[in-house]
């Protein structure tokens, strides 16, 4: 049997006993098992179990003298991919251990993606050294591996719905769906169906049953970002989810059970919203069990120069030429700068720069006008005042130019000596 499968280009390992197989397994990467059923110290059929919980990606096909169906069902109860009786495996063998292996292969490669999208999606991909987001993701850390729920506050921008992702990829919920759903974005009515699903006919245009997004989540999580734009009358049917594991579909009479974890994240003040009355103080206790306060962009300054290159070669990586520096101005500029947008407007910049650069490294003359405005000592030019604005579009061109005093004239259809002139005037230069 193992000269048959070598000459088909496999590399066969022997064993003759089941502890001999189970030392082999220890010692070499091994995607297939041919097992007898009767061996010398076991039985392969409880020796399938055993591998199956030391090696889950190996597949092990048995094989015996004495076929039963009894022991057919119980080896692949057992995890077995396959029961064949010799005598009739000579045409089999071959084509079955291909088909095992095309499994094991796909597994691996399943894996593989797994890890990029662990890496991509974890606490990997958020960024910053500033003690403020080191904190948050600490705190994110120790509760992802719970059940319990978490809200999440900040401000729009602070990238919630990545810290949303990061908890559950570091959950025992990874590889289980992941859905989220911003609040803000749906009347009542649309948001209600989109959230617990509907049944056919209850409401016009309901032609057939949706299963809504709590219901796509289940054995997963569930994002639901900026809830304090949820109206109060959904609000009761998600605190009955959180208490009772159970919701109503919209036009249903059956509750439907759930398993699902519920991430939160807004940026509002929640307890004002409870003392004005527009959300639910049931409910804020039952989403508030655990809170992460995220920091603004303005807050963790120092992590900006980190986010900038992060960015910088995500978008670069998308053009055909490639940009791989940022220069000390346009660094400056952004320090400078208050971020309301936080790291969302950040993101923004850095993808307009990447289009407009013409060369291989970010420059002021890149960024939004109200960003480009240049300190001289003491005097900031206002992006409004008229001498401000020319003196930004000259330095603009003299980059765009590389310094070529001529050309630069000839773009801004003026003479070169009022170029000289204002050159002089406005103290600028490459």
């Amino acid at each position: 049997m193992a000269r048959i499968i070598g000459l088909e280009g496999f590399e066969v390992l022997e064993a003759a006993t089941c502890k001999a197989g189970l030392k082999k397994l220890e010692q070499a990467a091994i995607d297939v098992v041919l097992c007898d059923v009767k061996l010398p110290d076991g039985n392969g059929v409880d020796l399938v179990k055993e591998i199956k919980l030391a090696h889950p990606s190996v597949e092990i096909i048995l094989l015996t003298a004495y076929g039963n169906i009894p022991d057919g069902v119980q080896a692949i109860k057992n995890g077995a991919f396959d029961y064949l009786t010799k005598g009739n495996d000579n045409d089999k063998i071959i084509p079955l251990i291909n088909r095992a292996l095309e499994k094991v292969q796909l597994q691996k490669r399943i894996e593989k993606l797994e890890q990029q999208v662990g890496k991509r999606f974890g606490f990997e991909s958020i960024l910053g050294n500033s003690s403020l987001i080191q904190e948050a993701i600490a705190l994110a850390k120790k509760v992802a591996p719970t059940n319990a729920t978490v809200l999440l506050l900040g401000e729009t921008g602070t990238g919630k719905e990545v810290f949303a992702q990061a908890i559950h990829n570091g959950s025992q919920r990874i590889g289980k769906p992941f859905m989220a759903l911003n609040c803000s974005a749906f009347g009542k009515e649309l948001l209600e169906s989109e959230i617990f699903g509907h049944k056919a006919g209850a409401f016009t245009g309901a032609i057939k049953d949706k299963k809504g997004l709590i219901e796509e989540a289940s054995s997963g999580t569930l994002f639901l970002d900026e809830i304090g734009e949820m109206q109060i009358e959904l609000q009761a049917k998600l605190l009955r989810v959180l208490e009772t594991n159970e919701f109503l579909k919209v036009g249903d009479t059956k509750p439907t059970k759930v398993d699902v974890r519920i991430i939160a994240a807004t940026n509002r003040d929640l307890q004002q919203e409870v003392k004005e009355g527009k959300f639910r103080e049931d409910l804020f206790y039952r989403i508030n069990v655990f809170t992460i306060s995220l920091p603004a962009l303005r807050d963790r300054k120092k992590d900006i120069p980190i986010l900038a290159d992060y960015f910088l070669h995500f978008f670069s990586q998308k053009t055909i030429a490639r940009i791989n520096s940022i220069s000390k101005d346009f660094t400056e500029r952004l320090l400078q700068h208050d971020w309301k947008g936080n790291i969302r407007e950040l993101k923004n910049v850095i993808e307009r720069a990447v289009i407009l650069t013409d060369s291989n490294e970010l420059t002021v003359d890149c960024l939004p006008l109200e960003m480009q405005q240049l300190h001289y000592g003491s005097q900031t030019l206002s992006a409004f005042d008229l001498a401000s604005v020319e003196k930004l579009h000259i330095q603009r061109v003299l980059n765009h130019t590389k310094g070529n005093k001529t050309e630069t004239a000839k773009l801004l259809n003026i003479g070169l000596t009022t170029l000289y002139r204002k050159i002089e005037e406005y103290g600028l230069g490459l």
